[in-house]
């Protein structure tokens, strides 16, 4: 359409939702814009390299938006969209001090991850995002999160890709074993599991002692070695900050058992806490577990299996330093 400066367009949309094949077609939804994008590629990743030569540490924003990712369809492959990775591979290779700030909701395959030097995943922020990134960058705050997800290397290493429905029907062969369970169940192992993430300091695992929760706020908490029975506990891990400077730790625990009458997953999350300590401190994680976290479900209910469950503490489900056992009673669970 052909229109003049300072002249305002009034613009219609109509849709047609007699014609519609089904709820998505008939959804309403306009995006105004101008003319597609005439810019060079070549000349922008060109730029890029030039700026990145000439930088102390150079930083690449890639990521996905709502037209690759959304919860009204489902996406085609797990690439990051365009030529971003030709861009992060290029940069690299004049300036090994890259971070790759990576925007996107869910996981992305990221084939130059051992390239770089950091990898910042900042999901879609709101309106202090830049701030926020900022000032992790700037060492002003710590990356603190870790991943609720397993991000796999490529697609074909993720154990359950089946999605597209038959006949109206979609199977969910994988039963109980679901996110990271399924890539334990498949032996597998993903680029970053479920759990990890690194901050500005280091940590060692030191110790591991499970505490009936009807006891453990009293003066002999410490002292109860690492094995407790039925009921409810706090597993307590002691951990120490052996960088050099102050920083943030996400405890996690999780429970195996390694012969059972029922299916269970091969391993999976029962609890964590979030620690905090200066450089060379030794502080002591609580993590409550409820016996609630071992029961399985049958037609009376929730129901505990008797016996031993090993537990397990680390940084990720695949990051587990310190064991303990925990003995159930053959207990309904609240």
């Amino acid at each position: 359409m052909r229109v003049e400066a300072g002249v305002p367009v009034d613009v219609r949309a109509e849709f047609d939702l007699a014609s519609a094949g089904s709820a998505l077609d008939g959804a309403l939804s306009v995006t105004f814009g101008i003319a597609p994008d005439d810019s060079d590629p070549e000349a922008l990743i060109a730029s890029a390299v030039e700026a990145a030569r000439a930088a102390d540490v150079a930083v690449v924003v890639v990521g996905t938006n709502s037209k690759v990712e959304s919860e009204g369809y489902d996406r085609e492959n797990l690439d990051l969209p365009g030529r971003q990775d030709e861009l992060v591979r290029a940069v690299v290779a004049v300036n090994p001090r890259t971070v790759v700030i990576v925007n996107s909701g869910s996981p992305v395959i990221l084939p130059w991850r051992d390239d770089v030097a950091a990898v910042l995943l900042g999901w879609f922020g709101g309106q202090e995002f830049g701030d926020a990134i900022a000032d992790i960058l700037f060492g002003a705050a710590e990356p603190g999160g870790r991943l609720p997800t397993s991000w796999p290397a490529s697609l074909d290493d993720v154990p359950v890709r089946d999605v597209t429905p038959q006949d109206g029907r979609l199977e969910y062969t994988e039963g109980i074993h679901v996110g990271y369970r399924a890539w334990l169940r498949a032996d597998r192992t993903p680029a970053f599991p479920f759990g990890s993430g690194l901050g500005y300091t280091t940590w060692s695992f030191d110790a591991i002692a499970l505490v009936p929760r009807e006891i453990q706020s009293g003066a002999d908490a410490a002292g109860t070695g690492a094995e407790a029975s039925a009921g409810d506990a706090v597993v307590q891990v002691t951990v120490t900050n052996t960088g050099d400077r102050a920083g943030k730790h996400v405890v996690q625990v999780y429970a195996e058992r390694e012969q059972s009458d029922v299916e269970r997953p091969a391993r999976w999350l029962v609890g964590f806490a979030v620690v905090r300590a200066e450089a060379g401190e030794t502080v002591v994680a609580s993590v409550p577990v409820a016996a609630r976290r071992f029961a399985h479900w049958t037609d009376e209910g929730w129901q505990v299996e008797p016996g031993e469950f090993a537990l397990l503490a680390g940084s990720s489900v695949v990051d587990l330093a310190l064991a303990a056992t925990y003995t159930t009673a053959e207990v309904l669970a609240r």
